[in-house]
């Protein structure tokens, strides 16, 4: 009975990670298998927390040294989608500077995904979103220093 169990299982993982690879492209599905990124940082340079439509949570943090991103990292109560997401904006932000990380919206990242469920795009934003956020609040703080 055993065996006829760990059959069973074993079918019905590769059937989900089948089905998500279709929905999520290569990368995503290595991504959600594997999310790097994830976070938080000790003591970042920028944070934010964003809530989305969904119900899902992201926050983002940033560490900087030079005016750049040396350090990014996401944390997220959400789907496995959000997890993907999350760890791709965070990814994305190293190495940019504030113009640059300006660049990374919720296009952006599902471009960079390359393929990704309709109904799971607004996790890209949700990404974005915290992003932009932790950036308008590592500006704010550099503002409050000079």
């Amino acid at each position: 009975m055993a065996d006829n169990f760990d059959a069973f299982v074993e079918n019905l993982q590769e059937r989900i990670f089948d089905e998500t690879r279709e929905a999520f492209g290569e990368a995503g599905f290595q991504r959600w298998r594997h999310p790097l990124y994830r976070g938080p940082l000790e003591a970042p340079d920028a944070h934010a927390r964003v809530t989305g439509n969904c119900g899902d949570t992201m926050e983002i943090f940033l560490k900087f040294d030079d005016l750049r991103v040396s350090d990014a990292a996401y944390r997220t109560d959400g789907c496995g989608s959000s997890t993907v997401c999350g760890s791709f904006a965070a990814e994305m932000a190293i190495g940019k500077d504030p113009d640059e990380l300006l660049t990374i919206t919720g296009e952006a990242i599902l471009e960079k995904l390359g393929r990704f469920p309709e109904e799971d795009r607004h996790c890209a934003f949700l990404a974005a979103d915290t992003l932009q956020e932790a950036l308008n609040q590592y500006m704010l703080s550099r503002k409050k220093k000079k």
